[in-house]
């Protein structure tokens, strides 16, 4: 190799690097956020703004977000995907589960499309795999099989009488494979804490009060809450009824704890939104879904409310007080 080319070839190298994040300075990027229910859960949208500020992306001057929102009625997600697919934008952000991100990707092969808190990515088919996505999607991710059976041994922790678990799911929430996945999880942590499960629907929230009526005709004297954007959005009415009938409950997310629920166990998913601002980063900058892997939760958050405890006759083990996150008093 002649030494003038050796030396261009290795300023060609040198500056690869640079080229990648070097942005205009007056682009102005588009963001598309489709939400099922922005009312549902702010903190998390909230978080995902801030992670954004944190990258150096503020709104109305290097960044504009283009926002829809299903206020909880899934069937609007896919015109509202199309939508943002049509307006081009740079990327789609989702928040609200599988149903979103699915509809996302249904809506588009070409934009970039990240998801946070999505159940199941692979099984419910909107990634290859976890390390190779392989497509234009590409997020943050649930473990909801092996999430509903800790939820269930965190519950049988702290009420150690309870023989009969209820398990509130919204069928057509998740892909049927995907359901079976969960399901079968949670009869599987049933049978080794040696406790009876009983499986409960409420498709929409008309079904919510019939789904607790069923439940209690079945004595239940537990409860696991397969959280979804509905369940979220009607966490307080859920909450009340579980109150009303005496009956300890368990969630995945600590909302509903601050709704008044009993106890949570799972991901905190404003950190999982805020994360998805550093795929939207890598993303604007050149990168590409199929070659970011899908990231899975690392922290799990205990919460617990002893306010609610103590309504349900309830003294909570302090083995399990010791290791919560958080504790309502």
């Amino acid at each position: 190799m002649e030494r003038r080319e050796f030396l261009l070839a290795w300023a060609t190298i040198l500056a690869a690097p640079f080229a990648a994040q070097a942005q205009p300075a007056d682009r102005v990027a588009r963001i598309g956020y489709l939400a099922v229910s922005l009312a549902a859960n702010p903190a998390s949208h909230d978080a995902f703004r801030q992670g954004l500020r944190e990258l150096g992306y503020v709104e109305g001057r290097n960044v504009v977000m283009e926002y829809r929102d299903a206020n909880g009625k899934d069937d609007r997600l896919p015109s509202l995907a199309a939508e943002l697919a049509a307006l081009k934008v740079d990327v789609i952000v989702t928040n609200g589960g599988t149903l979103a991100a699915l509809a996302a990707q249904r809506a588009t092969k070409a934009l970039p499309i990240v998801f946070v808190a999505a159940g199941e990515p692979v099984s419910s088919g909107l990634v290859t795999s976890l390390a190779r996505p392989g497509s234009n999607v590409t997020g943050l991710s649930l473990l909801f099989p092996e999430l509903v059976g800790k939820c269930l041994e965190q519950l049988k922790l702290a009420v150690p009488g309870v023989s009969r678990m209820a398990v509130l799911e919204q069928p057509g929430a998740v892909p049927e494979r995907t359901r079976k996945e969960i399901l079968n999880g949670a009869d599987v942590a049933a049978r080794a804490l040696g406790v009876r499960l009983q499986i409960v629907g409420a498709q929409t929230p008309a079904d919510i009060d019939g789904a607790f009526s069923e439940l209690h005709r079945a004595r239940a004297n537990g409860l696991a809450v397969l959280s979804t954007p509905m369940f979220a959005s009607e966490r307080r009415r859920i909450v009340d009824l579980a109150a009303k009938g005496r009956l300890p409950a368990v969630y995945s997310f600590r909302v509903y704890v601050d709704a008044g629920g009993l106890m949570s166990y799972g991901p905190s998913v404003p950190e999982m939104a805020r994360r998805a601002a550093v795929y939207v980063d890598k993303i604007l900058k050149g990168a590409k879904p199929a070659d970011l892997p899908v990231e899975q939760p690392t922290k799990f958050e205990l919460a617990i409310n002893l306010k609610t405890a103590r309504a349900l006759g309830l003294t909570i083990p302090p083995s399990l007080l010791a290791r919560a996150d958080q504790v309502i008093e």
